[in-house]
């Protein structure tokens, strides 16, 4: 004969789950609030500080060793060349290597290798990078402190990142898109380009916005390539010295002069905004081709 289940047994057991589920529930909304409310906080601090010194000046000046007469510029043009550099470089490469490791290579022990070494290459500390920038484009090519160095360096340091991401997005593009351009009589090379990658462009600038965010936030890289922290002029090619924004907060942050506290919480304010605008084309482009696949 078939037993019966106890509906109380039933009725405890399922009390249980609830609970448990109303714990994790609140506990996820207590992070997430708690995150929230320090970014809220930290916004506003720097908001406060800095919306007074966001003046025309402010962006036509120079570094200053007085804090009313320090402007942003030198850095900001510097941040604009240095990702110059940095964005087509670490794409080609690393959209390049995602394509021949997902659709060239053969699955075998020394590509999963690679793999896996291309993997743990994100997880380097930026100095390491910084330091390899150092003796092979700085000493050995002899680019020195310029900004095609640093750009150069950068663009190793996000370079796993957006090969790993283009991995991925390669890898989710449907088979029934390749077997129908095959069909069709398109070659490989033909498949990738126009069947493949515009499939995988969403996901690849998914990768690349935070790879890119990561760019240009980073100083240690730079700091060890030669970039300077004071800079007076403009970079008139990618062989000139430089500094960004990030170091050029930095070294008004270090300052014991308060106003130079509001001064670099104006350039913070700066920097928001580029990786806003920045990321915002990235985001377009990938909305772009994401209705259209």
């Amino acid at each position: 004969m078939r037993q019966l289940v106890d509906p109380q047994i039933v009725a405890r057991k399922m009390g249980g789950r609830l609970l448990k589920n109303k714990f994790f529930k609140i506990l996820f909304l207590i992070a997430t609030s708690i995150s929230l409310i320090v970014l809220a906080i930290l916004i506003y601090r720097i908001f406060t500080q800095g919306i007074g010194y966001l003046t025309p000046e402010f962006f036509q000046n120079f570094p200053s060793r007085l804090a009313e007469r320090s402007g942003i510029k030198a850095a900001l043009v510097g941040s604009i060349w240095l990702m110059g550099v940095t964005i087509p470089v670490s794409l080609i490469l690393g959209v390049g290597t995602a394509i021949y490791l997902e659709e060239y290579a053969k699955k075998n022990k020394i590509n999963a290798i690679i793999q896996t070494n291309i993997s743990n290459l994100a997880g380097v500390p930026s100095i390491v990078f910084g330091l390899l920038g150092l003796t092979v484009f700085v000493r050995f090519f002899g680019f020195e402190r310029s900004i095609l160095a640093g750009g150069l360096t950068m663009a190793l340091l996000i370079l796993p990142v957006i090969v790993v991401a283009s991995q991925e997005a390669i890898r989710s593009v449907p088979g029934h898109l390749r077997e129908a351009s095959y069909g069709m009589g398109a070659s490989k090379w033909q498949t990738i380009y126009r069947i493949v990658l515009p499939a995988a462009i969403p996901g690849i600038l998914t990768g690349s916005i935070l790879a890119f965010s990561r760019a240009i936030g980073e100083t240690a890289p730079l700091l060890v390539v030669g970039a300077f922290a004071f800079v007076n002029f403009l970079p008139e090619s990618v062989m000139s010295t430089f500094t960004v924004m990030p170091i050029q907060i930095y070294n008004w942050a270090s300052r014991p002069q308060a106003e130079f506290q509001d001064v670099a919480a104006a350039g913070i304010i700066v920097l928001f905004i580029f990786l806003i605008v920045m990321n915002s084309v990235a985001v377009a482009i990938r909305n772009k081709y994401s209705n259209r696949y």
